[in-house]
Protein backbone atom coordinates (compact mmCIF):
# COMPACT_ATOMS: atom_id res chain seq x y z
CA UNK A 1 0.00 0.00 0.00
CA UNK A 2 2.69 2.41 0.74
CA UNK A 3 4.58 1.82 -2.62
CA UNK A 4 1.39 2.84 -4.65
CA UNK A 5 0.72 5.74 -2.54
CA UNK A 6 4.11 6.45 -3.75
CA UNK A 7 3.75 5.93 -7.21
CA UNK A 8 0.41 8.55 -6.71
CA UNK A 9 2.47 11.10 -5.04
CA UNK A 10 4.31 11.33 -8.84
CA UNK A 11 1.27 13.50 -9.77
CA UNK A 12 1.06 15.83 -7.51
CA UNK A 13 5.01 16.70 -7.26
CA UNK A 14 5.51 16.44 -10.71
CA UNK A 15 3.10 19.24 -12.52
CA UNK A 16 4.50 18.44 -16.52
CA UNK A 17 4.33 14.79 -15.52
CA UNK A 18 0.55 14.96 -14.11
CA UNK A 19 -0.41 16.56 -17.72
CA UNK A 20 1.28 14.18 -19.21
CA UNK A 21 -0.08 10.75 -17.31
CA UNK A 22 -3.86 12.81 -18.29
CA UNK A 23 -3.45 12.90 -21.82
CA UNK A 24 -2.46 9.02 -21.55
CA UNK A 25 -5.44 7.98 -19.79
CA UNK A 26 -7.91 9.65 -22.14
CA UNK A 27 -6.50 8.65 -25.72
CA UNK A 28 -5.15 5.34 -24.52
CA UNK A 29 -8.88 4.69 -23.42
CA UNK A 30 -10.33 6.38 -27.14
CA UNK A 31 -7.49 4.24 -28.71
CA UNK A 32 -8.33 1.09 -27.46
CA UNK A 33 -11.96 1.30 -27.73
CA UNK A 34 -11.59 2.33 -31.18
CA UNK A 35 -9.34 -1.01 -31.57
CA UNK A 36 -12.13 -3.09 -31.15
CA UNK A 37 -14.17 -1.42 -33.76
CA UNK A 38 -11.24 -1.46 -36.31
CA UNK A 39 -10.63 -5.54 -35.90
CA UNK A 40 -14.42 -5.72 -35.90
CA UNK A 41 -15.01 -3.68 -38.78
CA UNK A 42 -12.39 -5.39 -41.13
CA UNK A 43 -13.25 -8.78 -39.98
CA UNK A 44 -16.87 -8.05 -40.80
CA UNK A 45 -16.48 -6.49 -44.17
CA UNK A 46 -13.73 -10.02 -45.13
CA UNK A 47 -14.19 -12.49 -42.73
CA UNK A 48 -10.46 -12.66 -43.81
CA UNK A 49 -7.84 -13.55 -41.51
CA UNK A 50 -5.46 -12.13 -43.74
CA UNK A 51 -7.15 -8.75 -43.95
CA UNK A 52 -7.19 -8.72 -40.10
CA UNK A 53 -3.14 -9.16 -40.02
CA UNK A 54 -2.78 -6.34 -42.84
CA UNK A 55 -4.66 -4.33 -40.13
CA UNK A 56 -2.22 -4.54 -37.62
CA UNK A 57 0.71 -4.49 -39.54
CA UNK A 58 0.03 -0.96 -41.09
CA UNK A 59 -0.73 0.54 -37.82
CA UNK A 60 2.50 -0.33 -36.43
CA UNK A 61 4.48 -0.73 -39.94
CA UNK A 62 5.33 3.11 -40.04
CA UNK A 63 7.32 2.72 -36.57
CA UNK A 64 9.22 0.46 -38.43
CA UNK A 65 10.38 3.72 -41.03
CA UNK A 66 10.47 5.89 -38.36
CA UNK A 67 12.90 3.64 -36.33
CA UNK A 68 14.63 2.62 -39.54
CA UNK A 69 15.15 6.14 -41.50
CA UNK A 70 13.74 9.14 -39.29
CA UNK A 71 15.16 8.21 -35.78
CA UNK A 72 17.51 11.10 -35.34
CA UNK A 73 14.78 13.59 -35.70
CA UNK A 74 13.20 12.20 -32.51
CA UNK A 75 16.44 13.94 -30.77
CA UNK A 76 16.39 17.09 -32.97
CA UNK A 77 13.13 18.30 -33.08
CA UNK A 78 11.04 19.46 -30.66
CA UNK A 79 9.58 16.68 -28.28
CA UNK A 80 6.35 18.59 -27.44
CA UNK A 81 5.59 19.70 -30.96
CA UNK A 82 6.18 15.91 -32.23
CA UNK A 83 3.71 14.76 -29.87
CA UNK A 84 1.13 17.23 -30.74
CA UNK A 85 1.26 17.18 -34.28
CA UNK A 86 1.01 13.54 -33.83
CA UNK A 87 -2.03 13.87 -32.03
CA UNK A 88 -3.93 15.81 -34.53
CA UNK A 89 -2.85 13.77 -37.29
CA UNK A 90 -4.45 11.06 -35.48
CA UNK A 91 -7.62 12.79 -35.15
CA UNK A 92 -7.78 14.03 -38.56
CA UNK A 93 -7.53 9.85 -39.28
CA UNK A 94 -10.39 9.01 -37.22
CA UNK A 95 -12.67 11.83 -37.88
CA UNK A 96 -12.32 10.11 -41.62
CA UNK A 97 -13.01 6.50 -40.83
CA UNK A 98 -16.62 7.12 -40.54
CA UNK A 99 -16.70 8.00 -44.61
CA UNK A 100 -14.77 5.12 -45.66
CA UNK A 101 -16.37 2.35 -47.89
CA UNK A 102 -13.81 -0.78 -47.57
CA UNK A 103 -11.26 -2.33 -45.83
CA UNK A 104 -8.60 -0.93 -48.30
CA UNK A 105 -9.78 2.51 -47.48
CA UNK A 106 -9.64 1.44 -43.62
CA UNK A 107 -6.41 -0.01 -43.56
CA UNK A 108 -4.64 2.84 -45.39
CA UNK A 109 -6.04 5.09 -42.74
CA UNK A 110 -4.89 3.05 -40.33
CA UNK A 111 -1.59 3.17 -41.32
CA UNK A 112 -1.12 6.95 -41.34
CA UNK A 113 -2.24 6.29 -37.45
CA UNK A 114 0.42 3.88 -37.26
CA UNK A 115 2.96 6.77 -38.62
CA UNK A 116 2.04 9.61 -36.52
CA UNK A 117 2.54 7.01 -33.71
CA UNK A 118 5.23 5.84 -34.57
CA UNK A 119 6.78 9.30 -33.54
CA UNK A 120 4.77 9.96 -30.69
CA UNK A 121 5.55 6.76 -28.13
CA UNK A 122 9.22 7.39 -28.37
CA UNK A 123 9.09 11.06 -27.72
CA UNK A 124 6.76 10.37 -24.69
CA UNK A 125 8.77 7.73 -23.09
CA UNK A 126 12.02 9.62 -23.92
CA UNK A 127 10.88 12.62 -22.04
CA UNK A 128 9.38 11.31 -19.80
CA UNK A 129 12.73 11.06 -17.28
CA UNK A 130 13.25 14.67 -17.55
CA UNK A 131 9.62 15.11 -16.05
CA UNK A 132 10.64 13.47 -12.75
CA UNK A 133 13.47 12.46 -10.69
CA UNK A 134 15.79 9.72 -10.69
CA UNK A 135 14.19 8.42 -7.43
CA UNK A 136 10.60 8.57 -9.20
CA UNK A 137 11.41 7.50 -12.73
CA UNK A 138 10.50 3.94 -11.64
CA UNK A 139 6.78 4.56 -10.22
CA UNK A 140 5.98 7.18 -12.91
CA UNK A 141 6.51 4.57 -15.51
CA UNK A 142 4.34 2.23 -13.54
CA UNK A 143 1.87 4.74 -12.95
CA UNK A 144 1.69 5.65 -16.52
CA UNK A 145 1.63 2.40 -17.85
CA UNK A 146 -0.91 1.37 -15.43
CA UNK A 147 -3.03 4.11 -16.25
CA UNK A 148 -2.68 2.95 -20.16
CA UNK A 149 -2.99 -0.28 -19.55
CA UNK A 150 -6.26 0.14 -16.70
CA UNK A 151 -7.63 1.81 -20.11
CA UNK A 152 -6.81 -0.98 -21.86
CA UNK A 153 -8.78 -3.10 -19.60
CA UNK A 154 -11.69 -0.15 -19.71
CA UNK A 155 -11.97 0.26 -23.65
CA UNK A 156 -12.04 -2.92 -25.26
CA UNK A 157 -14.78 -4.40 -23.38
CA UNK A 158 -16.56 -1.22 -23.65
CA UNK A 159 -15.81 -1.11 -27.54
CA UNK A 160 -17.60 -4.58 -28.13
CA UNK A 161 -20.57 -3.57 -26.08
CA UNK A 162 -20.49 -0.38 -28.18
CA UNK A 163 -19.64 -2.04 -31.62
CA UNK A 164 -22.34 -4.57 -31.03
CA UNK A 165 -24.92 -2.06 -30.64
CA UNK A 166 -23.95 0.96 -32.47
CA UNK A 167 -21.41 -0.30 -35.08
CA UNK A 168 -17.46 0.98 -35.56
CA UNK A 169 -18.11 4.86 -36.50
CA UNK A 170 -19.13 6.00 -33.06
CA UNK A 171 -16.01 4.38 -31.30
CA UNK A 172 -14.30 6.49 -34.29
CA UNK A 173 -15.42 9.90 -33.04
CA UNK A 174 -14.79 9.22 -29.42
CA UNK A 175 -11.42 8.59 -29.99
CA UNK A 176 -10.59 11.74 -32.17
CA UNK A 177 -11.66 13.45 -29.51
CA UNK A 178 -9.50 12.01 -27.02
CA UNK A 179 -6.47 12.74 -29.45
CA UNK A 180 -8.03 16.34 -29.42
CA UNK A 181 -8.01 16.49 -25.84
CA UNK A 182 -4.35 14.51 -25.36
CA UNK A 183 -2.76 17.70 -27.75
CA UNK A 184 -4.64 20.22 -25.84
CA UNK A 185 -2.60 18.63 -22.31
CA UNK A 186 0.55 18.04 -23.68
CA UNK A 187 0.85 22.26 -24.82
CA UNK A 188 0.63 22.50 -20.81
CA UNK A 189 4.22 20.97 -20.63
CA UNK A 190 7.25 23.11 -20.87
CA UNK A 191 9.39 21.95 -24.03
CA UNK A 192 13.02 22.35 -22.44
CA UNK A 193 11.39 19.77 -19.74
CA UNK A 194 10.64 17.55 -22.61
CA UNK A 195 13.84 17.45 -23.98
CA UNK A 196 16.80 18.89 -22.32
CA UNK A 197 19.54 17.84 -24.66
CA UNK A 198 18.95 18.59 -28.05
CA UNK A 199 21.06 16.10 -30.28
CA UNK A 200 23.76 17.66 -32.67
CA UNK A 201 23.96 16.39 -36.29
CA UNK A 202 26.68 14.91 -37.84
CA UNK A 203 24.66 13.73 -41.02
CA UNK A 204 21.37 12.02 -40.97
CA UNK A 205 23.14 8.72 -41.94
CA UNK A 206 25.93 8.88 -39.44
CA UNK A 207 23.14 10.25 -36.88
CA UNK A 208 21.38 6.41 -37.86
CA UNK A 209 24.57 4.53 -37.72
CA UNK A 210 25.62 6.22 -34.33
CA UNK A 211 22.24 5.48 -32.73
CA UNK A 212 22.18 1.78 -33.47
CA UNK A 213 25.51 1.71 -32.70
CA UNK A 214 24.77 2.68 -28.83
CA UNK A 215 22.34 -0.03 -29.14
CA UNK A 216 24.36 -2.37 -29.97
CA UNK A 217 27.10 -1.73 -27.42
CA UNK A 218 24.64 -1.18 -24.39
CA UNK A 219 24.17 -3.78 -22.48
CA UNK A 220 20.77 -2.71 -21.25
CA UNK A 221 19.79 -1.86 -24.73
CA UNK A 222 20.88 -4.68 -25.97
CA UNK A 223 18.95 -7.08 -23.54
CA UNK A 224 15.82 -5.29 -24.70
CA UNK A 225 16.74 -5.64 -28.32
CA UNK A 226 16.96 -9.41 -28.07
CA UNK A 227 14.90 -10.65 -25.65
CA UNK A 228 11.91 -8.11 -26.55
CA UNK A 229 12.30 -9.03 -30.54
CA UNK A 230 11.55 -12.59 -30.16
CA UNK A 231 8.26 -12.13 -27.63
CA UNK A 232 6.67 -9.42 -29.77
CA UNK A 233 7.11 -12.19 -32.39
CA UNK A 234 4.77 -14.37 -30.28
CA UNK A 235 2.46 -11.48 -29.00
CA UNK A 236 1.74 -10.62 -32.66
CA UNK A 237 0.40 -13.97 -33.55
CA UNK A 238 -1.85 -14.02 -30.57
CA UNK A 239 -3.17 -10.97 -31.15
CA UNK A 240 -4.09 -11.59 -34.93
CA UNK A 241 -5.56 -14.31 -33.69
CA UNK A 242 -7.48 -13.31 -30.69
CA UNK A 243 -10.53 -11.91 -32.82
CA UNK A 244 -10.85 -15.43 -33.89
CA UNK A 245 -10.15 -17.17 -30.63
CA UNK A 246 -13.53 -15.38 -29.14
CA UNK A 247 -15.87 -15.00 -32.16
CA UNK A 248 -14.93 -19.08 -33.57
CA UNK A 249 -13.21 -21.37 -31.28
CA UNK A 250 -15.67 -19.78 -27.99
CA UNK A 251 -18.47 -18.73 -30.05
CA UNK A 252 -18.88 -15.49 -27.48
CA UNK A 253 -18.66 -12.56 -30.52
CA UNK A 254 -17.87 -9.46 -30.53
CA UNK A 255 -18.42 -9.12 -26.50
CA UNK A 256 -16.44 -12.19 -26.24
CA UNK A 257 -13.36 -10.36 -28.45
CA UNK A 258 -13.67 -7.72 -26.33
CA UNK A 259 -13.46 -9.41 -22.80
CA UNK A 260 -10.35 -11.16 -23.76
CA UNK A 261 -8.64 -8.12 -24.93
CA UNK A 262 -10.03 -6.21 -21.89
CA UNK A 263 -8.72 -9.36 -19.34
CA UNK A 264 -5.33 -8.77 -20.79
CA UNK A 265 -5.59 -4.96 -20.18
CA UNK A 266 -6.61 -5.35 -16.55
CA UNK A 267 -3.74 -7.54 -16.14
CA UNK A 268 -1.40 -5.42 -17.57
CA UNK A 269 -2.33 -2.48 -15.03
CA UNK A 270 -1.67 -4.64 -12.05
CA UNK A 271 1.30 -6.07 -13.75
CA UNK A 272 2.99 -2.74 -14.23
CA UNK A 273 1.75 -1.34 -11.01
CA UNK A 274 2.95 -4.11 -8.87
CA UNK A 275 6.52 -4.45 -10.91
CA UNK A 276 7.24 -0.62 -10.34
CA UNK A 277 7.74 -1.13 -6.62
CA UNK A 278 9.01 -4.76 -7.09
CA UNK A 279 11.63 -3.98 -9.59
CA UNK A 280 13.42 -1.92 -6.98
CA UNK A 281 13.80 -4.27 -4.81
CA UNK A 282 14.47 -7.55 -6.76
CA UNK A 283 17.08 -7.98 -9.97
CA UNK A 284 15.99 -7.04 -13.35
CA UNK A 285 17.05 -10.16 -14.33
CA UNK A 286 14.50 -11.73 -12.59
CA UNK A 287 11.36 -9.64 -12.81
CA UNK A 288 11.74 -9.32 -16.97
CA UNK A 289 12.39 -12.69 -17.19
CA UNK A 290 10.00 -13.72 -14.86
CA UNK A 291 6.91 -11.42 -16.33
CA UNK A 292 7.68 -12.84 -19.72
CA UNK A 293 7.80 -16.74 -18.08
CA UNK A 294 4.15 -15.95 -16.78
CA UNK A 295 2.86 -14.12 -19.55
CA UNK A 296 3.48 -17.43 -21.44
CA UNK A 297 2.15 -19.41 -19.17
CA UNK A 298 -1.16 -17.53 -19.32
CA UNK A 299 -1.38 -17.78 -22.83
CA UNK A 300 -1.05 -21.72 -22.72
CA UNK A 301 -3.57 -21.90 -20.50
CA UNK A 302 -5.80 -20.03 -22.51
CA UNK A 303 -5.65 -21.82 -25.24
CA UNK A 304 -6.74 -25.06 -23.76
CA UNK A 305 -9.66 -22.65 -21.73
CA UNK A 306 -13.41 -24.34 -22.38
CA UNK A 307 -14.80 -21.15 -22.74
CA UNK A 308 -14.16 -17.76 -22.86
CA UNK A 309 -14.79 -16.92 -19.74
CA UNK A 310 -11.92 -18.94 -18.17
CA UNK A 311 -9.71 -17.79 -21.26
CA UNK A 312 -10.48 -14.36 -19.95
CA UNK A 313 -8.89 -15.19 -16.67
CA UNK A 314 -6.05 -16.79 -17.91
CA UNK A 315 -5.64 -13.86 -20.29
CA UNK A 316 -5.42 -11.48 -16.70
CA UNK A 317 -2.42 -13.95 -15.66
CA UNK A 318 -0.85 -13.36 -19.00
CA UNK A 319 -1.14 -9.68 -19.08
CA UNK A 320 0.17 -9.29 -15.39
CA UNK A 321 3.52 -10.78 -16.67
CA UNK A 322 3.52 -8.53 -19.60
CA UNK A 323 2.89 -5.37 -17.56
CA UNK A 324 6.19 -6.09 -15.58
CA UNK A 325 7.92 -6.83 -19.21
CA UNK A 326 7.00 -3.75 -20.58
CA UNK A 327 8.01 -1.83 -17.45
CA UNK A 328 11.45 -3.15 -17.27
CA UNK A 329 11.46 -2.54 -21.33
CA UNK A 330 11.22 1.14 -20.50
CA UNK A 331 13.20 1.39 -17.59
CA UNK A 332 16.22 -0.21 -19.49
CA UNK A 333 16.12 2.18 -22.08
CA UNK A 334 15.64 5.17 -20.41
CA UNK A 335 18.40 4.66 -17.99
CA UNK A 336 20.89 3.11 -20.19
CA UNK A 337 20.50 5.93 -22.83
CA UNK A 338 21.86 10.06 -22.31
CA UNK A 339 19.01 12.52 -23.22
CA UNK A 340 20.91 13.27 -26.71
CA UNK A 341 20.59 9.24 -27.53
CA UNK A 342 17.12 8.80 -25.79
CA UNK A 343 14.87 9.14 -28.66
CA UNK A 344 16.98 7.45 -31.31
CA UNK A 345 17.41 4.12 -28.56
CA UNK A 346 13.54 4.23 -28.50
CA UNK A 347 13.00 4.39 -31.97
CA UNK A 348 15.55 1.71 -33.24
CA UNK A 349 14.60 -0.73 -30.54
CA UNK A 350 11.16 0.31 -31.49
CA UNK A 351 12.04 -0.98 -35.61
CA UNK A 352 13.61 -4.12 -35.04
CA UNK A 353 10.68 -5.38 -32.30
CA UNK A 354 8.20 -4.27 -34.74
CA UNK A 355 9.75 -5.96 -37.44
CA UNK A 356 9.11 -9.29 -35.49
CA UNK A 357 5.79 -7.88 -35.01
CA UNK A 358 5.23 -7.82 -38.64
CA UNK A 359 6.34 -11.15 -38.83
CA UNK A 360 4.44 -12.54 -36.07
CA UNK A 361 0.90 -10.82 -37.88
CA UNK A 362 1.86 -12.62 -41.16
CA UNK A 363 2.14 -15.97 -39.49
CA UNK A 364 -0.59 -15.48 -36.92
CA UNK A 365 -2.95 -15.12 -39.81
CA UNK A 366 -1.57 -18.06 -42.20
CA UNK A 367 -1.82 -20.43 -39.13
CA UNK A 368 -5.30 -18.99 -37.98
CA UNK A 369 -6.40 -20.03 -41.38
CA UNK A 370 -4.65 -23.98 -41.75
CA UNK A 371 -4.83 -24.46 -37.69
CA UNK A 372 -6.61 -22.41 -35.73
CA UNK A 373 -6.89 -20.02 -32.77
CA UNK A 374 -5.98 -22.92 -30.16
CA UNK A 375 -2.86 -24.27 -31.49
CA UNK A 376 -1.58 -20.62 -32.18
CA UNK A 377 -1.83 -19.19 -29.09
CA UNK A 378 -0.17 -22.57 -28.16
CA UNK A 379 2.67 -22.28 -30.19
CA UNK A 380 3.33 -18.75 -29.00
CA UNK A 381 3.47 -19.30 -25.87
CA UNK A 382 6.22 -21.92 -26.36
CA UNK A 383 8.14 -18.88 -28.19
CA UNK A 384 7.51 -16.97 -25.35
CA UNK A 385 8.40 -19.11 -23.11
CA UNK A 386 12.39 -18.77 -24.95
CA UNK A 387 11.73 -15.18 -24.64
CA UNK A 388 11.68 -14.85 -20.90
CA UNK A 389 14.85 -17.21 -20.54
CA UNK A 390 16.82 -15.25 -22.97
CA UNK A 391 15.85 -11.89 -21.16
CA UNK A 392 16.73 -13.30 -17.39
CA UNK A 393 20.23 -14.42 -19.16
CA UNK A 394 20.90 -10.96 -20.68
CA UNK A 395 19.50 -8.95 -18.27
CA UNK A 396 22.28 -11.14 -15.06
CA UNK A 397 24.12 -8.49 -13.84
CA UNK A 398 22.18 -5.26 -15.15
CA UNK A 399 21.91 -2.69 -12.58
CA UNK A 400 18.53 -1.00 -12.45
CA UNK A 401 19.08 2.43 -11.14
CA UNK A 402 21.63 5.14 -12.81
CA UNK A 403 23.42 7.94 -11.33
CA UNK A 404 21.43 10.77 -10.02
CA UNK A 405 21.09 13.87 -12.56
CA UNK A 406 20.03 16.82 -12.32
CA UNK A 407 17.13 17.95 -10.03
CA UNK A 408 13.91 18.23 -12.52
CA UNK A 409 12.66 21.73 -12.56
Amino acid sequence: MNAVRRQLGVIGRAPSYRLLFLAAIGSTLGTLLAAVALVVDVKDRTDSGAWVSALFIVEFLPAVAVGLFFAPLLDRLSRRATMITADLARAAVFCALPFTHSALQVVVLAGIAGLATGFFRPAAYAGLPNLVSENDLAAANALLQTAENASWAAGPVIGGVLVAAAGPHVAYWINAASFLASAALISGIPARLLQTAVAKTHGHLRDLREGLAFVLRSRPLRTVLVAWTLAMLAIAAINTTEVFLAKDSFSAGDFGYGLLFGSIGLGLAIGSLGAGALVERRPVALVYGGGIVLNALGFLFAAVAPNVWVAAVCCVLAGIGNGAAVLCNALLVQRGAPDELRGRAFTVIMAVNYIAFGGGFVAGGLLNDAYGARWVWGGSAIVLGVSGLVAYVLARGVPMRAPEPEPAL
